[in-house]
C-alpha cells in the first residue's frame, strides 16, 4: 500500500514524531531533493522519517560542519561534495563564506 505525500505531509510527519533535526527550510530542501531523486531514478522512494534523520544532517554553516569533521581536506563546499551528497539550503556562495546552511548525507 502506498501513499503519495506533499510537502505539508512530509514536514508534519517529522513534527508528529518529534524529530526536529531539520529547519523548516531544511525539510523543504530535503523534500525537493527526494522528489528530484525519484524523478531522475524513475522509481518511488520509501518515506521513513527515522531513516532520514539517521542518514542526513543539517549544518548551520561550514564552521559547524568543521567541528564534526576536523579533516583539513574539507575547506569548502566542493570538497564536501567530493565526499558525499550535499543539499544546499542557502546559496553556494553563502555556504563557502560560512554564512549558509546545508544538509549532508552522512558518511
Amino acid at each position: 500500500m502506498k501513499k503519495h505525500i506533499n510537502f505539508y505531509d512530509f514536514a508534519e510527519s517529522f513534527y508528529r514524531m518529534e524529530r526536529y533535526n531539520f529547519s523548516y527550510e531544511g525539510l523543504e530542501a530535503l523534500f525537493n531533493y527526494f522528489e528530484d531523486l525519484e524523478n531522475s531514478l524513475e522509481t518511488e522512494i520509501e518515506f521513513d522519517v527515522i531513516d532520514i534523520c539517521c542518514n542526513y544532517t543539517e549544518y548551520e554553516n561550514l564552521d559547524e560542519f568543521k567541528k564534526d569533521f576536523t579533516d583539513e581536506k574539507f575547506i569548502d563546499l566542493e570538497s564536501i561534495q567530493n565526499e558525499t551528497n550535499v543539499i544546499c539550503i542557502d546559496s553556494e556562495e553563502e555556504i563557502n563564506q560560512s554564512k549558509g546552511r546545508f544538509i549532508i548525507e552522512n558518511f
